[in-house]
């Protein structure tokens, strides 16, 4: 292979990690030293089921296509061997995930990343992966919103039962 054919595929491997950065609601960097082929296919397969994404990729790639999009935070977390995890489907679901999967592998690292457009060290990913998701939350601002109708409701029905009395 030539030098410009190798520039040309890592410039496309790079067009190819940007691309799924700017689609993803989240982008985390977890370090992945000391896991097993098969526990690294369970995380892959545990983060799929959720709508995420584990892409291995040179660091020095995911450094370029970080900072074309302003990432620029991440460069300092690319060192050693890791993963880029993306969240297609909802912004907490690859902390949820990442933060279970370290639980019973310690090895894996969650290092920080970009969760809706805001970076994130690896404390602060601990805590959104703590958070309900999205929907459990817009199902608790609905009950809020509607326990005032609730009440209302029973006491017209109180006071009309009472009338009728």
């Amino acid at each position: 292979m030539s030098n410009t054919q190798i520039i040309a595929a890592k410039q496309e491997e790079v067009q190819v990690i940007q691309a799924k950065m700017q689609q993803a609601k989240a982008v985390l960097i977890a370090e992945y030293r000391g896991l097993t082929v098969q526990k690294t296919e369970e995380l892959r397969r545990l983060l799929r089921k959720e709508g995420c994404e584990l892409l291995v990729a040179k660091n020095n790639l995911v450094a370029r296509a970080a900072n074309n999009l302003g990432y620029t935070s991440l460069e300092a977390e690319l060192v050693g061997p890791n993963g880029i995890v993306f969240a297609m489907k909802e912004s907490v679901s690859a902390a949820k995930v990442l933060i279970d999967f370290t639980r019973k592998n310690p090895k894996l690292l969650v290092k920080a990343g970009y969760v809706d457009g805001d970076f994130y060290n690896k404390d602060e990913i601990r805590q959104i992966a703590g958070m309900p998701s999205r929907q459990v939350l817009l199902t608790m601002l609905a009950s809020t919103l509607l326990a005032p109708l609730q009440q209302l409701a029973i006491g017209l029905d109180l006071i009309a039962n009472k009338e009728n009395n």
